[in-house]
């Protein structure tokens, strides 16, 4: 599809058909980004009453917790006001959620999963002005790197084992707005070489996907000297976890451009992304983030706390002082290109593991970390892979574990990592920290070939 009519026709009448104001708020975002800092604390002001009175009339239980805290919705709220609220956190989502639901929102409720690579998979519910709102944040930051709605993108992502119909229809859809979506379940040697033949025949604008699985790809390029002409490409960005520096090399010379990382989660949406000035920008917009300490209270101006956020336009289901598990540490510095934006000076997220078939096929971990974040009753879990067919797996049950749980995480674990694998499924009351004193909670402990250990190991001086 030639660019232009993508991004003029077909981009724009896919999201008016699933009735997502995605353009009308790129339009938004495009105007809003220059504001002042108090101009946007303005704006954020503004939505922030819109959320909580929505909340308010639609989700008992924020409503119950807004009447303790004595915060009236009808009356004007700043931000101040916010922090009178206690916060929330992924166990009060899990066990309260039916009641942080409206389903009437305009456009509807929409169910959804966590990726679950905290550990703690959650069922939530969103909605079309939080898809808008994802979509639109994503293309204003593309577009800080010249790469425009309907511009070719690849996206190296988490597909399913087998496509049904739905499926198919998502793939043509996005081959219509110039989409090019790669398995990162399935990197196999023979497979990335694939990829790689389909990234320079495809010559995208944008690469986008884990930044584990584009350094293991980039590690695969390198190995087999493969040489890369990409001469459309701006920028390849990564997502989902932390991007080292050895990943950000790696990447940069196996595609030849630049890197850019983006922050997020999916019961949050998109939070914020690195600039050309090498600035992680956050969407004021969109989020009201604080960062507090183990108690809940603001740490101090460039020290490290917990990433405390609130989803202004997550109206299905809101999410409102949501304590992340991220850490963060907040920059003094203003946009160097004169935005309006808050800068975040460093993100600390969770890494995972590759999980390798007994194949040799390499896996991004979130392909197992699907599979038990979609079964009802886990609050936790820890998946670790002892050889190519031997599977630990650690269960947390809460309240809404039934047994047939079991039999559930064993078939969906057969089905992406074959018949032929051991798995031992234990319930346990809690998972302890790795000796490092980091929470890992998918670990492989069978090595990778030589030629790909660059892409998931920091270099040690």
């Amino acid at each position: 599809m030639l660019p232009l009519l993508a991004r003029k026709l077909v981009y724009p009448l896919q999201e008016r058909l699933l009735d997502r104001p995605t353009f009308p708020y790129l339009a938004e975002l495009e105007r809003s980004q220059w504001l002042s800092r108090s101009g946007m604390q303005k704006l954020q002001e503004e939505k922030l009453a819109k959320i909580l009175k929505s909340a308010y009339e639609h989700c008992p239980w924020h409503q119950e917790r807004m009447n303790a805290a004595s915060i009236d919705p009808a009356s004007p709220v700043s931000l101040k006001d916010l922090q009178r609220l206690p916060t929330m956190n992924k166990q009060d989502a899990l066990l309260h959620g039916k009641q942080m639901v409206w389903h009437a929102v305009p456009g509807g409720a929409f169910k959804y999963n966590t990726g679950g690579s905290s550990g703690q998979p959650l069922i939530f519910y969103y909605g079309r002005r939080r898809q808008a709102s994802d979509a639109a944040g994503r293309m204003r930051a593309r577009s800080w790197w010249g790469v425009e709605p309907g511009d070719r993108e690849v996206y190296l992502w988490g597909a399913p084992v087998e496509l049904n119909n739905t499926d198919r229809i998502k793939s043509l859809r996005d081959r219509m707005i110039n989409q090019l979506v790669l398995n990162a379940f399935e990197m196999s040697p023979a497979a990335m070489d694939k990829y790689v033949q389909a990234i320079q025949a495809f010559q995208p604008h944008c690469i986008y996907g884990y930044a584990s699985s584009l350094a293991l790809l980039a590690a695969h390029i390198l190995e087999r000297k493969a040489v890369l002409r990409l001469a459309k490409l701006k920028v390849v960005c990564t997502t989902g976890e932390p991007l080292f520096d050895y990943q950000r090399e790696l990447i940069s010379d196996a595609f030849g451009s630049k890197v850019a990382n983006e922050f997020g989660s999916r019961d949050i949406g998109f939070t914020a992304h690195e600039s050309p000035q090498g600035q992680m920008l956050l969407m004021n917009e969109s989020i009201i983030l604080e960062v507090l300490d183990e108690q809940g209270r603001p740490v101090p101006s460039g020290e490290t706390g917990e990433a405390v956020m609130t989803a202004l336009e997550s109206f299905a289901q809101p999410f409102i002082r949501y304590r992340t598990g991220d850490m963060v540490r907040m920059s003094n510095e203003s946009c160097r290109e004169g935005r309006g934006l808050d800068v975040i000076a460093e993100v600390l997220g969770r890494s995972t593991d590759f999980v390798v078939r007994a194949d040799g096929t390499i896996m991004h971990a979130l392909a197992v970390i699907y599979v038990l974040r979609a079964v009802e009753g886990v609050a936790e879990f820890k998946i670790i892979q002892h050889s190519l067919h031997e599977f630990e797996v650690l269960v947390v049950p809460n309240a809404s574990w039934q047994e047939c749980g079991h039999l559930e995480i064993e078939r969906g674990l057969h089905k992406r990592l074959g018949d032929d694998i051991h798995i031992n499924l234990r319930l346990v009351d809690s998972i302890p920290a790795e000796a490092s004193g980091k929470h890992r909670y998918v670990v492989s402990r069978v090595s990778l070939t030589d030629d790909l250990k660059a892409a998931t190991q920091a270099q040690v001086n």
